[in-house]
């Protein structure tokens, strides 16, 4: 059977569960995965019309009067061709064409961008589409006659000149899809012939923000995310809190952006959001995710899922010098040894160590050590405090191997 895989194509054998599936893929272990079992979409007409004419474009939205329906089935196809017989500072004339509409000689008022129709002479054999440029009241024949509203293209009203031609008038149309997606962490659950699996979510990161985007980088080190929090609106996670973010590039936060707090309670949580939010100057864009937003549409609090991305971190701390210069060759990053400069020395410190300094600058300097002075520790979890310091003054809360500055020593102590 086939099986879509990130975004590729897997000959599985019939029967089989996801084990097989997130095999060779991006995957941590108990990380959630999300599987599609079926999409279904359509394709509907929507209330919104296109009006094209000779000075620009508009988009009238009917309202839901049965008068509407009447234009929208019997005098939308007359429209194509229509001049404006006449433009007033009240309002826009498009016509004329006949109809059976009934005379009603009453005045009537008109909000701004109203859309009605009108008999010109109170005859029904020309009848118009008239626009509202302004509030007004008026008789025009037709009773009311509203229709529906100018929403989009509203300065092209006062473009409008007498003459000018509507060359088309269109529907537009809306296509929603609606998707069957299990989440899960079950690794046993069965697959289909035709099933869509994503084992990850994948951000491209926001290079105009790059504090916000290291800090992305170092919650997704071991190559997944905790889900500290969700909610309708986003997941969050808040495993690093104790760190100081500038303020960088802010965003509309839009279905799959991702941004870090900069200040505020909360500085440096990371928010992946599920819903639209608007611009926050507290609120620093990271990135936007380009796969996997429905395991983060169906993550619950306390989950974890695996992340990749684009581009991966480039730091080859923890790694030799031989192993480094390979891995940052591939970011397209020139090696600069210093300390211990041979192949099998450990990288102990590279500068610059955030990914997006690295890349712009080209270069970066690795600092290596002998092995045998790279020490293996256990760090105690029964005075967490004291470990979160341990780390963080090391540096072992956002890289493999840490470095202890001696700032001086006693005769006689180790």
């Amino acid at each position: 059977m086939i099986v879509i895989v990130n975004g590729k194509e897997k000959n599985l054998k019939a029967g089989s569960t996801l084990k097989a599936a997130v095999a060779g893929e991006p995957y941590v272990k108990g990380g959630l995965v999300s599987v599609r079992l079926s999409e279904k979409k359509v394709v509907a007409e929507t209330r919104d019309f296109e009006i094209s004419t000779d000075a620009g474009t508009m988009v009238m939205r009917l309202d839901e009067s049965p008068l509407a329906e009447k234009w929208r089935s019997g005098m939308m196809g007359a429209m194509a061709d229509m001049n404006s017989r006449w433009v007033t500072h009240d309002i826009v004339a498009f016509g004329a064409f006949p109809s059976d509409l009934e005379v009603d000689r009453g005045t009537y008022r008109y909000a701004r961008y109203e859309c009605f129709l009108a008999l010109g002479g109170f005859d029904n054999n020309t009848t118009y589409l008239m626009l509202a440029r302004d509030s007004h009241s008026g008789s025009y024949g037709a009773g009311r006659g509203v229709i529906g509203r100018i929403t989009v293209g509203r300065h092209i009203l006062d473009k409008v000149r007498e003459g000018d031609r509507i060359t088309a008038v269109r529907p537009l149309m809306s296509e929603t899809s609606t998707e069957d997606v299990v989440v899960t962490d079950d690794l046993s659950f069965k697959l289909d012939d035709g099933y869509v699996v994503e084992t990850c979510v994948g951000i491209a990161l926001d290079k105009e923000s790059p504090e916000s985007a290291e800090q992305l980088l170092v919650l997704a080190g071991k190559g997944s995310i905790k889900a500290t929090e969700s909610t309708g609106s986003y997941v969050a996670c808040s495993e690093d809190l104790d760190v100081a973010i500038p303020a960088e590039t802010v965003r509309i936060r839009d279905r799959g952006s991702v941004a870090v707090r900069c200040s505020g309670i909360g500085t440096g949580r990371l928010y992946i959001y599920k819903d639209r939010r608007q611009l926050s100057p507290q609120h620093n864009s990271a990135g936007k995710a380009f796969q996997g937003m429905a395991i983060v549409s169906k993550a619950p609090a306390g989950s974890s899922f695996a992340v990749i991305t684009d581009p991966p971190r480039a730091l080859a701390v923890g790694m030799t010098q031989a192993k480094g210069a390979e891995f940052l060759a591939k970011a397209g990053i020139r090696q600069i040894r210093t300390g211990d400069v041979s192949d099998d020395a450990i990288i102990a410190e590279q500068s610059p160590e955030h990914t997006m300094a690295a890349l712009s600058k080209g270069e970066a300097e690795t600092f290596g050590v002998p092995r045998g002075k790279v020490f293996t520790i256990r760090l105690s979890e029964d005075d967490p405090l004291s470990v979160t310091y341990f780390r963080k003054i090391t540096g072992l809360n956002h890289k493999p191997v840490g470095v202890l500055k001696v700032q001086f020593t006693f005769e006689g102590l180790p």
